[in-house]
């Protein structure tokens, strides 16, 4: 697991931080998720298909890491 989504989890899921932050966190692991995903994106336009998902990507992580 990377520093980034190490981060993301302890952070969002201890609520220590401000909502901006929790959300920065998540942010960051989604980025790192489609940074992992890049090598293996052969289409054109594929990335920036990803990119334009970023903010549902850190959507779905906010309320994964808020489930109980």
């Amino acid at each position: 697991m990377s520093q980034t989504i190490l981060s993301a989890v302890t952070n969002c899921v201890n609520n220590s931080n401000a909502p901006h932050q929790q959300r920065a966190f998540a942010v960051a692991a989604a980025l790192e998720v489609i940074a992992a995903r890049a090598p293996s994106m052969s289409a054109s336009g594929q990335l920036e298909h990803e990119m334009a998902k970023l903010s549902r990507y850190a959507d779905l992580i906010q309320e994964a890491l808020a489930a109980e």
